[in-house]
């Protein structure tokens, strides 16, 4: 890589750079003024680090989806979601959705639930992980369609792993296949949930609930997308290719958030620690984001896109079994990042083979 090259990468990560400097001070002054030591202002400080890995590793995906939608986005749209997108998805995601869950979960107002999360943050968290249940179906199921919807596509000409994906594109013929596929999975998933005897069926209940409520999401949101894009013939091109797609990839962000948020209760039961953690995370995807948009990084590695949505499966799928057992964040993480890894190193070597001298490569849908 040369020198020039190396400077064009590293510049869009310049904000990222900074507000992680600004964050990790911040949560170093949160551990000082908690403890009033400089072990307990360390251990805030590698916590903050922590979580921003986290959030990383596991918005790998996030990242590369992203970047697909936003290349057909118009750049009055794409920067629009790049700014208001994400003070939505740093601030309400990771601030505002917690609240949210324990204003919902005990019945009290929003500046209760910021005095519970200050005060006693025990029992701030305590209420997060008895919502832990509907939100990884509600996310899971989000997610799962997402993923099934780029495989089940008639369109799609390019393979990654041919004997599954060619499979999977020729059988979107059968209309509403991926919807059936995930409400088998649904249901079975709902059969081997643990109820209390004292209330039975009501873990069950709620996870099939909640799942379909993802599921309708999905669908209604691909809906409105697809009304909005029909509607774009009668539009001025600076308003084309916008509202439907930033729609989507914010209910997106926020189903990819919801395992970050629920696990980074299992670190620290600071609302605010989390915040500044899983924010500095947030800017680095959003920097990542740009970088794959106007570096054309897509279409130069042709099974990334790939990579990225096989991990969306397992990440949706991991969050079904969380409603079974526990399973470490950073399996999740490290298992997402691996399969995109996997997936580059696949691109580079087909490109070693069929454009040894840089020639451009094919997108993925052909």
């Amino acid at each position: 890589m040369s020198p020039s090259t190396e400077t064009s990468t590293l510049s869009y990560f310049t904000w990222a750079f900074i507000v992680t400097g600004l964050g990790l001070a911040l949560g170093a002054w949160l551990g000082w003024n908690e403890t009033g030591t400089i072990g307990g202002m360390a251990t805030v400080f590698f916590i903050c680090t922590v979580l921003a890995v986290l959030e990383i590793s596991l918005s790998f995906d996030n990242a590369i989806v992203n970047a697909n939608k936003l290349k057909d986005m118009t750049p009055v749209w794409q920067q629009r979601f790049l700014t208001w997108g994400i003070l939505i998805a740093v601030f309400g995601m990771r601030i505002v959705f917690p609240l949210l869950i324990v204003v919902i979960a005990a019945g009290i107002g929003p500046i209760d639930a910021i005095i519970l999360a200050a005060a006693r943050p025990d029992e701030y968290a305590r209420i997060m992980n008895d919502a832990h249940l509907p939100i990884a179906a509600f996310g899971g199921t989000f997610l799962m369609m997402v993923g099934l919807s780029y495989f089940f596509d008639h369109d799609k000409k390019i393979h990654w792993i041919s004997f599954i994906e060619k499979r999977l594109s020729a059988a979107a013929s059968i209309k509403g296949v991926e919807i059936a596929f995930v409400l088998v999975l649904i249901l079975a998933f709902s059969a081997l949930i643990p109820d209390d005897p004292a209330t039975p069926d009501v873990e069950s209940t709620t996870f099939v609930f909640s799942a379909i409520y993802g599921l309708v999401t999905f669908l209604v949101v691909e809906v409105i997308g697809g009304l909005l894009d029909a509607s774009q013939k009668t539009m001025s091109e600076a308003a084309k290719g916008g509202l439907g797609a930033f729609i989507y990839l914010e209910v997106l962000d926020a189903s990819f958030s919801f395992d970050g948020v629920i696990g980074a209760f299992a670190l620290t039961q600071n609302l605010f620690v989390i915040a500044i953690g899983l924010g500095i995370g947030a800017m680095y995807v959003r920097s990542m984001t740009i970088m794959l948009v106007e570096k054309g990084t897509l279409a130069e590695y042709r099974y990334l896109e790939h990579g990225a949505f096989y991990a969306i499966l397992i990440l949706s799928v991991i969050m079904y079994v969380q409603t079974l057992v526990h399973i470490p964040e950073v399996i999740t993480g490290l298992g997402g990042a691996t399969l995109i890894g996997i997936a580059l190193w696949s691109s580079i070597r087909y490109n070693r083979k069929h454009h040894p001298v840089g020639a451009d490569a094919v997108s993925p849908h052909g």
